[in-house]
């Protein structure tokens, strides 16, 4: 286990609270944490009244989850936040209140002009511009595309993106693990099931979960909730976060979010129009060169992502990186991340790492 004391004369290492730390994302948290560079003093897990109580691993200690309260922000410095955004939106300036700096999951605060969005590969000066004291971590979807994107858009200048995502069931949370899982038991018993119009409904049932369709032998394209003009809060989510990540006010964005019967792991199809003549072989040493990014890239040998490759781990995972036929700047490409790490988790973790190494 690493010692959390600090050196003789050194100040003291910040403490560091995890806010829904009894969750799918906070879970995974307590993993990074014990499994980075330790930066932290005490560590403190809080959670709503149901979890308080319970205990979770942490750097090889049990931790016993405190109560969300104010007195629980009580001499912390940075508090993570995995929580509904309503929940974020209430506690969130709170902890603020009591001196804490919130790195925010939700989506309460990212669209604020005065909360950086951030992604520590592509844009992370941005977390010093932090006059209320939050930072806001983007969409687990824009997170599986982002940084791969953000480091052609320094070499070719992003002009527009045409996105199709193909969204895991864990992006919805335990439920839509649970319901995918349960779907799944009902379907594999008859190979028929899947052949005929309406028999995979009939055979799940009414039991959707949080999903609008059946995801077993299925895709649902559907994901969030319904916002003006037949858009989903997905779809906008993927433009409005890579506008303010990459500082593109006017970047051309049009998505369509797709729901998979995969359990985690978030592909992404990308068509990336930039702003100069690209190559594919040079786009694939850029993204090979990218922090954060692991490029397979040859179809011949059939060999590209899949999210059952990339579950599990920190990078975004990166192939079939192809220019337009009919535009030389443009690129086609396949991008693929674990949405519960690097599409949570991770981010949050790697900004606050960063906040604990300013000088204080």
């Amino acid at each position: 286990m690493a010692s959390n004391e600090p050196a003789r004369g050194a100040a003291p290492a910040p403490c560091l609270a995890v806010v829904g730390a009894t969750g799918a994302v906070g879970r995974v948290v307590c993993e990074l944490l014990s499994s980075r560079k330790n930066v932290w003093g005490e560590i403190r897990l809080i959670a709503s009244a149901r979890s308080a109580g319970r205990t979770l691993p942490v750097r090889g200690e049990q931790l016993t989850v405190r109560e969300l309260a104010p007195e629980a922000f009580d001499g912390v410095d940075v508090a993570l936040f995995d929580v509904p955004d309503d929940v974020a939106a209430e506690w969130v300036p709170i902890a603020v209140e009591h001196g804490v700096t919130v790195v925010d999951n939700s989506a309460a605060f990212r669209l604020d002009a005065d909360v950086p969005l951030v992604v520590p590969e592509v844009n992370p000066e941005r977390i010093r511009d932090r006059g209320k004291h939050i930072v806001a971590n983007p969409n687990c979807t824009t997170l599986a595309m982002i940084v791969a994107i953000g480091a052609l858009h320094r070499e070719y200048g992003l002009r527009e993106l045409i996105i199709s995502t193909y969204q895991a069931a864990s992006g919805a949370g335990q439920s839509g693990i649970d319901t995918l899982h349960d779907q799944v038991t009902k379907v594999s018993g008859d190979r028929t099931v899947g052949t005929r119009a309406g028999d995979v409904r009939r055979t799940v049932g009414d039991e959707l979960g949080p999903f609008p369709a059946p995801l077993a032998l299925n895709v649902v394209p559907w994901a969030g909730s319904l916002r003006d003009h037949g858009w989903s809060s997905e779809e906008l989510k993927l433009r409005n976060e890579s506008r303010k990540i990459l500082g593109l006010p006017d970047l051309k964005v049009s998505a369509t979010c797709v729901r998979v019967p995969v359990v985690t792991g978030h592909s992404v199809t990308v068509h990336a129009v930039f702003g100069a003549e690209v190559s594919a072989d040079d786009a694939q040493e850029i993204i090979k060169q990218a922090p954060g990014v692991v490029l397979v890239d040859d179809p011949a040998e059939g060999e590209f992502p899949t999210p059952a490759d990339a579950v599990g781990t920190d990078p975004t995972w990166a192939g079939r990186v192809r220019r337009a036929l009919d535009d030389p700047r443009a690129l086609d490409l396949f991008l693929v991340g674990d949405n519960l790490r690097k599409g949570a988790a991770l981010n949050t973790v790697q900004i606050a790492e960063l906040i604990a190494a300013e000088p204080h």
